[in-house]
This record gives structure tokens, sequence and C-alpha cells, in this order.
């Protein structure tokens, strides 16, 4: 008697535990990125900004789900952000990690991710390793990608004519990803790299490198680098007259926020690749003036912040196609994966089996002073890139997660 009853009481804990899992409608996301350094202005607490606007327009509040975002600063060191990320999902309970520019943090925390069976909403580190050879099940990436950047602007330029290539390139992962891809990208369309030289993460002095791509003679000189690494080098390398003297940058990756910190006068022609820009239609400007009203100094939104709003929102949807928050990274990625991926941002973009999300790219040009019309008013648009030529064709794919045919 005693034991019949015990086995029924077992049956009925379990009938009613399961489905109260599934219904399990709480969510916590951490955003992981450089809050206070170089990469701040194009990430930063404004990227949280960003994620709160996409739990906000995914409607699950207003349904009765509980979704907390907290934020953390991994100071550009792998070391950091695993240990937050590890802290974040063994004690806070954090399904996801959104954000994480800075590749060699990326590459790192996507580990612990995989580890762990939780989630990352790459919209900021840029390495093409992260849906290549180093691709999860349990990650993402939404906005762009080194493959994307070098195919735009590396491309382009060699097209035109800049058929000799010295590199200028940020000593860690990122940088030694573009460059590897643009050099690829150069030599396939009939150009030649003659030199090249690395440099330190948040480097003040550019003089010493950039007397070495002066010297070199290249026709490009190709910055493998982000945020306030290239800012610094094309305000110095305006000092040292290259531009004037016939010497064309690359600015490999660059920003909005970059070209208002340079100011039209400096940034003036410069060439670009990115997937986001805030004036490239109604939804587009309609989002982005939301955006600055909440943003910190009310800045325009940066490509990857505009990325962390799309993936976050995704992510959201999937979440709530599966009925419930299964605690289960790999399977909420499946589901991304699964269900049709569209967002005002950057319209019907499917995410492929490698976790890359086939957004289109534009090859932007920095407009001169006496052509903008107003606050922001920056860019022009040279081409527009298709998803298919903007991504890695899945028949090179080091990803192991991609069934070759």
């Amino acid at each position: 008697m005693f034991k019949s009853t015990l086995l029924a009481g077992i049956a009925l804990t379990v009938a009613l535990a399961t489905p109260a899992f599934a219904q399990d409608k709480t969510v916590k996301i951490g955003v992981l990125n450089d809050m206070a350094s170089l990469y701040a202005d194009i990430g930063g607490p404004n990227s949280v900004v960003a994620v709160k606007m996409a739990v906000e327009d995914s409607g699950l509040l207003k349904k009765g789900w509980k979704i907390d975002v907290i934020s953390g600063d991994h100071q550009n060191k792998p070391d950091v952000g695993v240990n937050i990320t590890r802290q974040w999902i063994d004690t806070e309970k954090v399904d996801a990690v959104a954000d994480v520019p800075n590749s060699g943090v990326a590459l790192a925390v996507g580990n612990i991710i995989r580890e762990k069976n939780a989630v990352m909403l790459n919209s900021g580190a840029a390495s093409a390793d992260l849906t290549g050879k180093a691709c999860s099940p349990n990650s993402v990436s939404f906005t762009y990608d080194t493959y994307m950047l070098a195919n735009g602007t590396g491309k382009a330029l060699t097209k035109a004519g800049g058929d000799t290539w010295f590199f200028l390139t940020s000593d860690y992962a990122f940088g030694h990803a573009l460059e590897r891809d643009t050099a690829a990208v150069v030599t396939a369309n009939g150009g030649k790299v003659v030199g090249g030289v690395k440099h330190p993460i948040n480097t003040a002095d550019f003089s010493s490198f950039l007397l070495q791509a002066q010297a070199s003679k290249a026709k490009v000189i190709g910055l493998a680098n982000a945020g306030g690494d290239t800012t610094n080098a094309i305000k110095q390398a305006a000092e040292f007259g290259i531009v004037a003297h016939g010497q064309k940058l690359a600015a490999l990756l660059l920003f909005i926020n970059d070209v208002h910190s340079l100011g039209l006068k400096t940034a003036q022609g410069l060439s670009f690749t990115e997937s986001f820009y805030w004036d490239l239609n109604d939804q587009t400007r309609a989002w982005s003036k939301r955006f600055s009203e909440l943003a910190n100094k009310h800045q325009i939104p940066s490509m990857t912040q505009a990325g962390n709003y799309a993936a976050v929102l995704h992510y959201l949807k999937a979440m709530e196609a599966l009925g419930g928050n299964p605690h289960d990274g790999a399977k909420v990625v499946a589901k991304m994966k699964e269900i049709p991926a569209v967002d005002p941002l950057f319209g019907n973009a499917p995410l492929r089996e490698d976790g890359r999300r086939m957004v289109k790219a534009y090859l932007f040009e920095v407009k001169k002073p006496e052509e903008s019309k107003g606050p922001w008013d920056y860019y022009k648009t040279v081409a527009t890139i298709s998803p298919e030529d903007a991504a890695k064709p899945l028949a090179q794919s080091e990803c192991p997660l991609v069934k070759k045919k």
C-alpha cells in the first residue's frame, strides 16, 4: 500500500513539473562588452539600451514574461570575459550573453557558452571564425564579420586601382582575421600585399607604424583595427600628410560613432562597409530616433547596437515559439534558425546552419562637409552587397555544423 502510494505521488509530481517547466517564462540576458574603453561608443552602455528596446518591442512583458537585462565590462580581456560569463550562468542564471565585441573575448566566451549550454548572441565580434572553424550550436552572429568587410571595402578599392596594400593591424584575433580575409580578397582581385605591421590594442601613438606604411609606397594602407585605434590612426595619418601625398586609407571597420568623433573634414572620402545605417529607410530612421532619445549622449546607433536589438528580438521570438524557456541553449538556437528572421532594421535575413545571419551589406563613403544636410548625415551609398556576396559560401565553410553536399 505504502509503495503504490509513493509511486503515485512521484508520478503526480512529474506530471505537475513537466508542464510547469515548459511554461517557464523567465529569461535573463547579459550584455557583455567594453563599457569604458576604446569600443565603448560602438557598444558600451548604449548596447544595453538597444537590448532593452528589443525586450520591450518583443511584446512578451505584456504577456506575463519576466525578462531581466544585466551588463558587464570585459575590459577587452578574454579571462575577464570568461570569468563574468561563468559567474553569470552558474550563479545569476543568465540564459544568453549578447554583444561580445572583441573577437578574442568572443572566441573564449563561446567555449564557456557551449560548455554550459547557454546562448551567445554575437553582434560586436567580427572574426569570421565565429561562424567558421569556431562555430557552435549555441552561438549566432547577427551583424557583420571580417569576410564581409574584406569583400566590401577590400574588393572595391583593389578593383578601383588600389592594387598594392600595406596593413596596419591590431594585434589580436580580430585584427589577424581581418588582415587575413582582406589580403585574400586583394590577391584574388589582382592586387599585392607589400607589407604590414602589428600594433597593440588601444594604442595612443601610431607614428612609427604610419612611417612604415608611408615608406612602403603602397597605394592603400589597410587599417585592420577598430574604434579608438582606427580614429587615432586616421587623425595621425592626417598629421603626417599621408593621404595628401597620394596614399589612400582603407578603414576596414568604421562605425558612425568613429566618423562623428573624427568630423567630416578629417573623415571625408573614407570608404568602408557596414550592414546598417540609421538613414537607410523610414523604418531605420524611426527606430534610430527612438534609440537616440534613450541613448547616452543622444547618440545615433552604431551597426553593432542595431545588431544587438535584432539579435535579442529574434531570440525572444524563438523563446515564444518554444512556449517557454527550455533552459537549453542549443535548442533555442536551433529554433532561431528554423523560424523566419525578420526585423525593421535588417529586413528578412535568415540564419544559416553555421549561425551567420544573411544580412545585406553596403559600401559607404563618408560625405564631404558641404554634402551633409544635417546632424549625423555622414554616409553616401556607393554599392549594395547581396547577402550571398557578403557571407563566406557554405561550400568553403570550416564549420563542423555545415553538412557538405
